[in-house]
């Protein structure tokens, strides 16, 4: 059996405001998530992390993948998860949020709500188990700005059952969603005789949702890798540290025709990242 009381016409904020849940929570970093969010868990005992008998369980934040976006990413990220109520389920709402106490919006400092509310199907053979699912439409540009940071996001979800009562946790599954990097690298003199120096420059940089532009992203460990002409691999040559405004700068020895690059593993905050080869003709 599948789910859907409200119209999709009324997005999640809406909905919850039709079913006279409070309104104390109107203000929101981006309009209707934090406001939705704040309707679930303005009850009279805080902090909590859950609330009533309708509980949620396996749930799944992109396939398992962290969310990496660029200035101007739009995204869908699918969440999937288990409600489970023996009074049956009427409504679930979803939201990604930052902060430590998600009962004040002084203490959320990030909130991104879904378009239309998750859709759940009741299981035919487990009565009162319904699987859900939810879609956040991300567009870093606006979504994004001024509104949370890169890092760790908590899952909270809501619901009301058959009765219109009410429950919510507002920790079900953490994910990390972090900023796009850019590396460039460029190796002189090009060609070289063998045994000569190389030296090799470039930068790493990083998304900026707020000012939506890419800014150096300096005190990061880079790895200067080596493939050599007819190879499909890279060797890790060393370790450089990017300076200021996210430069590169370093020396090796040329031995044979290929092709030098930089690569960044990811970063609690920040995606991984490789710059295109740059080949070098060894005479």
């Amino acid at each position: 059996m599948r789910i859907r009381v409200m119209s999709a016409a009324l997005p999640g904020a809406v909905a919850l405001s039709v079913l006279g849940l409070p309104a104390a929570a109107q203000a929101a970093a981006r309009p209707g998530a934090t406001a939705g969010l704040g309707a679930f868990v303005t009850r009279s005992a805080h902090p909590d992390t859950s609330l009533g008998s309708m509980k949620f369980s396996k749930a799944v934040i992109n396939g398992g993948k962290d969310i990496v976006l660029g200035t101007t990413t739009r995204q869908s990220v699918t969440v999937t998860y288990t409600a489970t109520s023996s009074s049956g389920v009427a409504l679930t709402e979803a939201f990604l949020w930052q902060g430590t106490d998600s009962s004040s919006e002084d203490t959320i400092s990030g909130s991104l709500g879904t378009d239309d509310d998750p859709d759940c199907t009741e299981s035919t053979t487990q009565t009162g188990v319904y699987s859900c699912k939810a879609v956040f439409h991300i567009n870093a540009a606006s979504d994004l700005k001024n509104n949370g940071a890169a890092g760790t996001w908590k899952l909270f979800l809501g619901g009301y059952d058959l009765y219109a009562d009410a429950s919510y946790n507002d920790d079900v599954a953490t994910t990390r969603i972090k900023k796009t990097s850019k590396l460039t690298a460029n190796a002189t003199p090009e060609p070289v005789k063998k045994g000569r120096t190389i030296t090799v420059t470039g930068s790493l940089k990083r998304a900026d949702w707020n000012s939506g532009t890419y800014t150096g992203y300096a005190g990061q460990s880079v790895l200067l890798q080596y493939r050599k002409k007819g190879s499909t691999t890279y060797t890790t040559l060393k370790k450089v540290t990017t300076g200021t405004g996210g430069s590169l700068k370093t020396t090796t020895k040329a031995t044979a025709d290929g092709y030098y690059r930089f690569s960044f593993a990811t970063n609690t905050t920040t995606g991984a990242s490789a710059a295109t080869g740059d080949y070098v003709d060894v005479k």
